[in-house]
């Protein structure tokens, strides 16, 4: 990972298929997590990051947000059936209730979470 990459996720945290279950199921009791599913050669994913990272700095006392690299682990990837990437899910309580596909402005991603960052 080269410098810019790793600034450029100072408020996500990277999660894998080993730590999925500990990092976003059973985190749920403190606040809900956002998934970014992406891939390193995924141009649209990369639109968003930058968003996303916003996101977690903005709204850290509300949300947690959390990356999967989906080429590094295909087993989440393949749990949650994502088929096209960029796919952002909200875990509430453990469980996926909300599911954002593709590259969305800002404003629009805090639309599809305005529930959940009231």
């Amino acid at each position: 990972m080269n410098h810019q990459e790793e600034s450029m996720s100072e408020n996500t945290v990277a999660v894998s298929d080993s730590t999925f279950t500990s990092d976003v199921i059973e985190a749920s009791g403190s606040k809900p997590v956002l998934v970014d599913f992406w891939a390193t050669w995924c141009g649209p994913c990369k639109m968003v990051a930058p968003v996303l990272e916003e996101l977690a700095r903005d709204n850290a006392d509300k949300i947690t947000v959390a990356k999967v690299d989906v080429d590094q682990n295909p087993v989440v990837a393949r749990d949650y059936q994502i088929m096209s990437i960029p796919t952002m899910m909200l875990f509430q309580d453990g469980k996926p209730v909300k599911t954002i596909m593709g590259a969305k402005p800002k404003a629009a991603i805090l639309r599809e979470l305005a529930d959940v960052l009231a």
